[in-house]
């Protein structure tokens, strides 16, 4: 699987380089991204906050989509965003037939992902400081 990760100052960006993502790629990912999640020791120098953009991937098997919600989740438990930007209507489609899309935090581009980014840090940060 073909992947380009572009660190930003508080997020990455993980672009998949793929036409089509099928249910092991998800794997994969998936694999890569738990090993890494906060852990800055990790081989990619590990993860926190992530956007998945799927602008080049024009098909998604349908295990593969589910995995997806399931990184998600994975995600948010551990205390970090994960959000999909940059998706083929034709997959957006797909998503909402499998009942996965309301499930998902998707937006339609990469700066708005960033935004909600943001805004869930924000958001982190203000329930920290209510619970002290």
């Amino acid at each position: 699987m073909r992947i380009k990760i572009d660190t930003k100052e508080r997020f990455q960006v993980i672009t998949l380089l793929e036409a089509n993502l099928t249910a092991r790629m998800a794997e994969d990912l998936q694999e890569k991204l738990l090993t890494g999640l906060g852990n800055d020791k990790a081989p990619d120098g590990g993860f926190t906050h992530l956007v998945l953009s799927l602008s080049e991937v024009q098909t998604v098997e349908d295990t593969a989509a589910s995995i997806l919600v399931v990184i998600q989740n994975q995600f948010y438990e551990k205390g970090y965003s994960f959000v999909i930007c940059c998706m083929q209507k034709q997959i957006e489609n797909q998503l909402n037939k499998l009942e996965l899309l309301e499930l998902m935090n998707i937006t339609p581009t990469e700066s708005e992902a960033w935004d909600i980014l943001q805004m869930e840090e924000v958001e982190r940060e203000l329930l920290k400081d209510s619970e002290s």
